[in-house]
């Protein structure tokens, strides 16, 4: 099953699990991490830290963020970097979520990526989109071959 980070401002996070939980009961592997005016870079990856591997069962992770380039998508994507099967997702809502709830248990990281981004519509993205658009920067003296 694909574990969940749920990560947003103020008590989006929070509010949107408790909506998931009082319909569809305890959620495992899914937490809620909430980014409050004032509180430090460093104190986030840390909460976002905690919450990857509490909800980690090795099928993946998916961080669902409320927007891109935002300091929870910032974190979450550093994070992305160090572990495999891991997702970004900026732009969530609530119906998108409880839309993809059974998918957790049926899908893999990137197939849970690329349809909850064709369902969410133009506001909705992943890190691995964003990437796609942005291909990394190659140093042209990388490209010879000496």
């Amino acid at each position: 099953m694909l574990g969940w980070v749920i990560t947003c401002h103020d008590d989006k996070a929070q509010d949107m699990l408790h909506r998931l939980e009082k319909k569809y009961g305890p959620l495992v592997q899914c937490q809620a991490v909430s980014f409050w005016r004032g509180l430090s870079s460093n104190m986030l990856s840390r909460m976002m830290c905690h919450a990857l591997h509490a909800t980690d069962s090795g099928e993946g992770v998916i961080f669902l963020t409320d927007m891109a380039g935002a300091a929870p998508y910032r974190v979450a994507s550093l994070m992305s970097h160090k572990h495999s099967q891991c997702e970004v997702i900026s732009g969530i809502s609530y119906p998108l979520l409880e839309r993809m709830i059974s998918s957790r248990e049926s899908m893999s990281s990137s197939a849970f990526r690329d349809c909850i981004v064709a369902l969410g519509g133009p506001e909705v993205s992943s890190l691995w989109h964003q990437q796609q658009k942005n291909p990394p920067f190659v140093l042209k003296h990388d490209l010879y071959e000496y």
